[in-house]
């Protein structure tokens, strides 16, 4: 359908984008529009190769006429036009080849690097594969590359060979993932998704009565790094929000740094050098027959950090959701997505978990936002670092993916907050992935469009960069230059969930999970639209509109007022004894129950369920400590109601039994719930931010009035000129 124009039904939109928005089997960022580009040619045309998803020619005029009409957007408020649905997906199956592998050893494998080295010698040695060792991820698991050809027959029977061996716990490819997409803010007005007129925006304008977020919260964003200059972001030591973050992206399978795009490997340069693609590039085995060229950057990464929080009520630019906390960048994605490996190496980074050849995370992070994927059950080697990181009660969020069928791996995998994407009126976009493996809905981006060409009405605006290719100017995501996928979904969820961790740094991974989902509010009720169904494989997608259930969609739409509340409550926490003895007394401890931040126990309240046989509730019914007599047969059941000073409550069960008693609460809650802030000195003087070129830092949108009047007086010139050339006036 390509250079056809746009019909109103979101299947169309589907059909027409797929032509040249599709990914190789790295991790994708899940972004979906990318800047609007023209380029006119010597034959006084115009090209519009990206935003519209189509190749229609217009004559000069009509292009000055447009670029005109956006110019004027920078100062005129949003006009509400009446679906236009592109989003950028990951490939559509597990495809390409590679060399690389990731083998996860049993736990009796030594772990030191040294030792690793000689462990992956004597398994080349058992199974008698060449082997060559690329990186130890962790405790028992390392990156291997096969010296053999690369067939698909080769690796599908050596991977047979090395999971053969007792020694091996598993091994899987190393494939490529791929990136997903009331303050005084000025372009606030344009932020539909963070207040509460659409079904489906997320109530941060009221959640921010009750908290804007702690400096003591880090949420890490892995990504394709970030551009620390933009004025709405910037580095924390010259009073922004990002903090200094770390690059994983390491050589590519032949040695060269095509992939990170900045000549060398791992380093402590997070920065975005721009990702686009050239046709030459995308043709390279290293990219497994998986890549397509791009002739533009997505500055992925920094538009899913201005989500979380680019700075708020600074009189500039947009509002992140969260206006405290700092931003860890871990780059981890380059040209045509990245590894595995990498990936892995970034989240155990971020998380603060050792890397081998990396220093020490000093800036940990308590939320870590994934807006990248594909389509794939959960690898083993995902899910051992996501167990490891929320025993260490690190929150992960993740994207559904962008695929319009099951949720994509990492978002698959247990223990991760799984984020499908919702039209402002609250139901799945056309685009978005699904299914059981979902955790929660939140705005996605819908353009509610009849026509082509026409502003996409609710775009998820954030920051970008204005360089084509490699960095330009500041700017902003608008309804020209459209911003929407499932990327955009989870950081307000991470957002969100920093805000919990905010008020109550006591709660562990599965605590937030659950209080996201017991605050989250209920999706609409389906009219006149299919009802969304769990997708039974992956060629199972529904690309049009649906109405969400909590079986398909997750428990329902993000709420910040209700998870803030949810986290605000306290938490109960009953000590049961070790022994019990059918006839003796036993007591059941509750004084190790927490409040939230600034707030504490008031009440305490136990109440008898059921007694068994000769099983009672004996004193304390209104203390901390309740004294039982356990049954001589049968359950004892109680239930402990704590109540905080500001009338929040938990409740926790116990079962005590003539022998034994236990009680589905933690038995121990450690830390307070106050995170220590960080703070950063000022530098005395802040060199430029600005990269060289056109335009100005502010530009864009978000600066100040001098800076955006230049850049209309430049615009103008700069079309006046460009029409006398194309004789527009004669």
């Amino acid at each position: 359908m390509k250079g056809a124009h746009h019909q109103a039904s979101e299947a169309n939109c589907r059909a027409r984008l797929s032509s040249h928005l599709t990914y190789p089997r790295r991790s994708f960022c899940y972004l979906a529009p990318w800047l609007l580009a023209v380029n006119c040619r010597l034959s006084k045309k115009i090209t519009i190769v990206r935003g519209t998803g189509v190749d229609s020619k217009l004559g000069c005029r009509r292009a000055l006429a447009v670029l005109g009409s956006v110019v004027w957007l920078l100062v005129a408020p949003s006009v509400a036009l009446a679906e236009y649905q592109p989003a950028r997906s990951a490939p559509p199956s597990v495809g390409g080849l590679t060399d690389r592998v990731i083998i996860g050893f049993r736990a009796e494998t030594t772990t030191e690097m040294v030792s690793m080295n000689a462990e992956i010698t004597a398994l080349s040695s058992r199974v008698d594969l060449p082997l060559t060792s690329i990186d130890q991820l962790g405790d028992r698991l390392a990156v291997v590359r096969l010296a053999i050809p690369t067939t698909k027959s080769n690796v599908e029977a050596a991977l047979s060979i090395l999971r053969a061996d007792p020694q091996v716990a598993f091994a899987e490819p190393d494939r490529r993932r791929y990136a997903h997409a009331m303050p005084n803010d000025p372009l606030y007005a344009s932020q539909w998704y963070l207040k509460g007129d659409q079904v489906s925006a997320v109530r941060a304008e009221s959640a921010w009565d009750s908290s804007t977020g702690s400096a003591g919260v880090i949420v890490a964003v892995l990504d394709t790094g970030i551009r620390y200059d933009h004025p709405d972001l910037e580095r924390a030591a010259s009073g922004g929000r990002l903090l200094p973050g770390y690059d994983f992206v390491s050589a590519d399978s032949d040695g060269k740094f095509t992939s990170a795009n900045d000549g060398d490997g791992r380093d402590a340069d997070a920065s975005d050098p721009g990702d686009w693609v050239t046709t030459a590039e995308a043709a390279l085995p290293i990219f497994d027959d998986n890549c397509e060229a791009q002739d533009e950057s997505s500055w992925h990464g920094t538009r899913v950090a201005g989500l979380v929080g680019a700075r708020s009520n600074n009189n500039a630019g947009i509002a992140g959701l969260t206006w405290r906390p700092w931003i860890l960048p871990v780059r981890v994605l380059g040209k045509c997505g990245g590894y595995d490996s990498d990936i892995l190496a970034g989240m155990r980074w971020a998380g603060g978990l050792p890397v081998t050849g990396v220093p020490a995370n000093p800036y940990p992070a308590r939320v870590i936002n994934l807006s990248l994927g594909s389509e794939d059950r959960c690898p083993a080697s995902y899910q051992t670092v996501i167990d490891e990181l929320v025993r260490n009660g690190i929150v992960i969020v993740a994207s559904a993916g962008n695929e319009s069928g099951p949720v994509a791996a990492p978002a698959s995998c247990q223990g991760v907050v799984s984020v499908v994407a919702l039209r402002h009126a609250g139901t799945k976009v056309g685009f978005s992935s699904l299914g059981a493996n979902a955790t929660i809905g939140a705005p996605g981006g819908n353009c509610v469009n009849t026509g082509a060409n026409e502003p996409c009405l609710y775009s998820i605006d954030t920051t970008t960069n204005l360089g084509a290719t490699t960095p330009g100017i500041h700017g902003y995501t608008d309804q020209f230059n459209f911003n929407v996928g499932t990327s955009f979904s989870a950081p307000l969820v991470a957002g969100v969930a920093a805000l919990m961790v905010s008020v109550n740094a006591t709660l562990t991974s599965a605590e937030i999970t659950e209080r996201l989902r017991v605050g989250a509010r209920a999706y609409p009720a389906a009219s006149g639209i299919p009802v969304c169904r769990n997708p039974s494989n992956v060629n199972d997608r529904q690309t049009s509109e649906c109405a969400c259930t909590s079986a398909a969609c997750g428990a329902g739409m993000l709420d910040a007022v209700g998870a803030l509340g949810e986290a605000r409550r306290p938490q109960a926490v009953i000590v049961v004894p070790s022994n019990v003895t059918s006839g003796q007394s036993a007591t059941l401890q509750a004084n190790g129950s927490t409040a939230s931040c600034g707030r504490s126990v008031q009440t305490y309240s136990w109440a008898v369920l059921a007694t068994g046989a000769g099983g009672a509730l004996t004193s304390g019914a209104n203390s901390s400590s309740a004294t039982v007599l356990p049954p001589t047969s049968g359950t004892l059941k109680l239930q402990l109601t704590v109540t905080d000073n500001q009338g929040a409550r938990d409740t926790a069960l116990v079962n005590v039994t003539a022998t034994a008693a236990s009680s589905d609460s933690p038995q121990a809650i450690t830390g307070p719930a106050c995170p220590s802030e960080l703070s950063f000195a000022p530098p005395v003087t802040t060199p430029p931010s600005a990269p060289t070129g056109s335009g100005t830092a502010s530009s864009g949108g978000g600066g100040g009035a001098i800076d955006l009047w230049i850049l209309l007086l430049l615009s103008g010139a700069l079309l006046w000129r460009a029409a006398r050339r194309q004789g527009v006036f004669e």
